[in-house]
């Protein structure tokens, strides 16, 4: 798979390109600006992006925008933002479309990193990635009519667990269930929800985030 990373620190720079040449990516480009970011995309068609939020110049949002951009114009190329800040409005613009090709993971809580890779490599075939952070601080937003009031504690954590990007399977082994239990907790949560039951693993973060954005 091919790669190319925006991020303004050297350091975590070259560091995340090894660790990606490491796993049997091809780093085809890094740099420190979003121009530049542009410029590999356009060039080299990588299978993903890796985007820090805040680029030079100004380092506030040149990152967002540049990611939402290569969205937008390379549908095919997965977008991965890794960050140390935790916005929910970037979250809902980055999801806002499908949540097909997409991530958003927090720096100071990646401390595996066989999941990061497991991450970068799942964007990069158009799944999705986003921190259990962000998809608990979502989930746990309340609203007049609570559309989650209804699920209980195990739905929750379901819920979160899928919103994540896992699979039923990966579900099952995180909270040791059996796959069939959690097939039946998903079916029922979707039902409470209001929301259809079918459809990929990415396609169901996205129903969830769309649903909760509503």
């Amino acid at each position: 798979m091919r790669a190319v990373i925006a991020e303004d620190s050297v350091l975590l720079r070259e560091g995340v390109a090894g660790l990606l040449r490491a796993a049997d990516f091809d780093v085809v480009g890094s740099c420190e600006t979003a121009d530049d970011l542009l410029l590999k995309v356009r060039s080299y068609s990588p299978d993903v992006a890796i985007v820090d939020i805040r680029l030079p110049p100004t380092h506030q949002d040149e990152g967002l925008r540049a990611a939402l951009d290569i969205r937008a114009r390379y549908p095919s190329v997965g977008v991965l933002v890794v960050s140390q800040y935790l916005e929910l409005g970037l979250a809902l613009k980055l999801f806002a479309d499908t949540a097909d090709g997409a991530g958003y993971l927090l720096k100071d809580r990646i401390g595996d990193v066989s999941d990061f890779i497991e991450a970068v490599r799942r964007v990069a075939e158009g799944g999705s990635a986003i921190d259990p952070v962000i998809v608990s601080t979502l989930v746990s937003k309340r609203r007049d009519d609570d559309p989650l009031a209804g699920l209980t504690p195990r739905e929750r954590e379901v819920l979160v667990l899928m919103a994540e990007g896992r699979s039923n399977q990966g579900i099952a082994d995180k909270l040791v269930l059996t796959l069939r239990a959690v097939e039946k907790y998903v079916s029922r949560i979707f039902g409470k929800l209001g929301l259809p039951s079918g459809g990929s693993d990415s396609r169901r973060v996205l129903a969830v985030l769309l649903y909760l954005r509503s």
